[in-house]
C-alpha cells in the first residue's frame, strides 16, 4: 500500500501535538470532553459487566498473599523487586499487564507481586484484566507488536510501555513518529530511551579484557591458508544488505565465510557446523574464530546504538571488528583505536587495502588491541555507563532487564496514581501529572539503504529493494492508521485495513 519509494521520506511531518498528547496518560479527560472516548466510569462499567470489576480470586488477586504458585525454592525464585515498605494488600495495587505474555518474567503462574523502590504492583500476563480500572499499564514487546492487533479502544487511564531490545528490522513501525509516539515509556537499545538497553550484549569491562590469541599464532594460521578476515552469517536477507558489501569486498581480499551467507569454506567439524553452536560462546567455536585477525561485524540493520554480539564478541576474543551498524558506535568504544569502521572508507577496495596493510604489519595491527592492556580502557562514558547500569548480563546478583523495566514502570505508575489523587483532592489546585510521550529518538532508525551502491543502481526486481523499502514505508502507514483509530475511539481491530485503504487512497491523490 505504501510503496517502496525512497522519496517518501519527506512527504509529511509528525502527528499533530494535540493528537499525540491524546494518546498519553493524563489526556483522557480532554478526549472525553471532545466525545472521542467514553468516560472512565463507562470503562469501569464495561469491565464489571465482563466480570472484571474485582480481581480473580482463583489467581490470588483478591487475596493479600502472593499467589501460591509463586512460592518455590530460592534457587529458582521469580525476582520480585528490591523490596519496600508498601503495606497495601494485593487488591489495592496497580496492575501491570504484559500484553506479550511470552515475555512475562516470572514463573510459575500468570501473576506476581513485585516490590519496587517507590511502591508495589501486581504484574500479570492474563488479558482478562485488560480493561480493569486498576490495570494502569500495558507492556508490549516490540517484535510482537502489530498495529492491526493493538487493544482497542485505548483506555485513558492506561499507559502503554514498549520493550524492544532487538533489531529495528523486527518492527519498522517503531522507527516512525506515529508508531513510537503510541507509547508512553520505552526500553530500547537507544541511549535516549527511558530505560536504555544499549549495552545488553556487554557483560562488563572484564569481557573486553579477555586475552587475545598471540599474533604469532594468528600469523601461523594465515600460513596454513586461512584468510585474514572472517565472515560468519546465516541470516542473509536483512535491511543492512550486508552481503552485497561483503561480496564486493571479497574481490579484493580473502574472506573466509562459514555461514549460509556467501558460504565459501567449511568449518572443521560437524559439531561446529551446527547453527546452535555458532550462536553461543561455545569454547571450541570461540577458539576457532579467535585465530582470525579481523571479523566482519555488520549488523542486520543500521541504527544509532544498535550494537550486538557481532561487535562485542570479536573484541572479547581479541579480533578486530570491521564494523557497520550503529553510526554512533565510537561513543562506546574502549579507546580511540579498537575497531575499523567500514564507512570510513570510500570503497570496499580501499578497505581491503587497509586490512592487507595491517595483516602484513603486526605492530600496526596490535595497536587495535591495546585496550586489553592494563589501563587501556580509557572511555569514561563507557565505564560510567556500565557502572550505572542497574541490571546485569548473566549476573545472578542483579535483576535482568525485563524485571528492571517492570519495576521502572511500576514506580512511575505509583507516582502517577498519587499525583492524580492529589490533583483530585485539591480540586485542581495541585497540577495533574504531565503526559509522558515517547520521542522519535527512542528508536528512530533510518530508511534502509543498499549495502553497496545506491537504490538507483538496483534493478526493478531486486529482492532487497522490494522487501525492505516497502516494509519500511508500509510501517509508517500502519502507524498512522492506528493513530487515527485511537483518535476516533475505534473499538474494532477489523477496521484497521479500512483505515489503511483510506491512507492508500490519500497517497494516490497526493501523487
Amino acid at each position: 500500500m505504501g510503496g517502496g519509494r525512497p522519496g517518501r521520506a519527506g512527504r509529511r511531518g509528525p502527528a499533530p501535538l494535540w493528537l499525540t498528547l491524546a494518546l498519553a496518560w493524563g489526556a483522557g479527560a480532554a478526549l472525553a470532553a471532545e466525545g472521542l472516548v467514553a468516560a472512565e466510569e463507562a470503562v469501569e462499567e464495561e469491565a464489571a459487566a465482563a466480570g472484571l470489576a474485582e480481581p480473580c480470586g482463583a489467581e490470588g488477586w483478591a487475596q493479600d498473599a502472593v499467589p501460591p504458585g509463586a512460592a518455590f525454592v530460592a534457587a529458582a525464585a521469580s525476582y520480585r523487586g528490591p523490596g519496600n515498605n508498601d503495606t497495601r494488600s494485593n487488591k489495592a495495587l496497580p496492575i501491570l499487564l504484559w500484553w506479550s505474555g511470552s515475555l512475562f518474567p516470572h514463573f510459575p503462574g500468570d501473576t506476581e507481586r513485585i516490590d519496587c523502590p517507590r511502591g508495589s504492583c501486581l504484574v500479570t500476563r492474563s488479558r482478562r484484566v485488560a480493561r480493569h480500572r486498576r490495570t494502569k499499564a500495558l507492556i508490549f514487546y516490540g517484535t510482537d507488536f502489530r498495529a492491526y492487533e493493538a487493544p482497542l479502544p485505548r483506555l485513558p487511564h492506561q499507559t502503554w510501555a514498549l520493550f524492544h531490545e532487538e533489531s529495528p528490522m523486527n518492527n519498522y513501525l517503531l522507527s516512525h513518529p506515529p508508531g513510537i509516539q503510541l507509547f508512553n515509556y520505552t526500553a530500547t537499545f537507544r541511549r535516549e530511551s527511558d530505560y536504555p538497553l544499549t549495552l545488553q550484549w556487554l557483560p562488563g569491562v572484564g569481557y573486553l579484557r579477555g586475552p587475545a590469541v598471540p599474533l604469532a599464532e594468528k600469523d601461523e594460521w594465515r600460513r596454513k591458508g586461512y584468510g585474514p578476515v572472517l565472515y560468519m552469517q546465516s541470516h542473509c536477507d536483512v535491511p543492512s544488505d550486508r552481503d552485497r558489501y561483503v561480496r564486493e569486498l571479497m574481490k579484493y581480499i580473502q574472506v573466509d565465510s562459514y555461514g549460509k551467507c556467501l558460504h565459501n569454506r567449511e568449518l572443521p567439524s560437524e559439531r561446529l557446523k551446527d547453527t546452535s553452536t555458532a550462536t553461543t560462546e561455545d569454547s571450541e567455536f570461540m577458539t576457532f574464530i579467535a585465530r582470525y585477525k579481523f571479523h566482519l561485524a555488520l549488523e542486520n540493520a543500521i541504527c544509532d546504538d544498535y550494537m550486538t554480539e557481532k561487535l562485542w564478541r570479536p573484541m572479547h576474543l581479541g579480533a578486530v571488528p570491521v564494523y557497520r551498524g550503529s553510526p554512533a558506535v565510537r561513543d562506546w568504544m574502549p579507546n580511540n583505536l579498537s575497531i575499523i569502521l567500514i564507512d570510513d572508507f570510500d570503497s570496499p577496495q580501499e578497505l581491503a587495502k587497509y586490512l592487507d596493510f595491517l595483516d602484513k604489519n603486526g605492530e600496526e595491527y596490535m595497536k587495535y588491541l591495546e585496550y586489553k592492556n592494563l589501563g587501556g580502557i580509557k572511555n569514561q562514558f563507557l565505564l560510567e555507563s556500565l557502572e550505572r547500569r542497574e541490571w546485569g548480563v548473566n549476573d545472578m546478583t542483579l535483576p535482568n532487564y525485563l524485571n528492571g523495566f517492570e519495576c521502572f514502570i511500576c514506580d512511575r505508575e505509583n507516582t502517577r496514581v498519587r499525583e492524580e489523587q492529589e490533583h483530585k483532592k485539591s480540586r485542581g489546585k495541585t497540577p495533574a501529572p504531565r503526559p509522558r510521550i515517547a520521542q522519535f529518538k527512542h528508536m528512530g532508525c533510518p530508511m534502509p539503504t543498499p549495502g553497496f551502491g545506491s537504490v538507483e543502481d538496483l534493478s526493478g526486481g531486486d529482492s532487497w529493494k522490494e522487501m525492505w523499502l516497502q516494509d519500511y514505508w508500509q510501517s509508517l502507514d500502519q502507524g498512522e492508521a492506528l493513530t487515527a483509530m485511537i483518535h476516533r475511539n475505534e473499538s474494532h481491530q477489523g477496521r484497521f485495513w479500512d483505515y489503511m485503504h483510506e491512507i492508500f487512497l490519500k497517497r494516490t491523490r497526493q501523487h
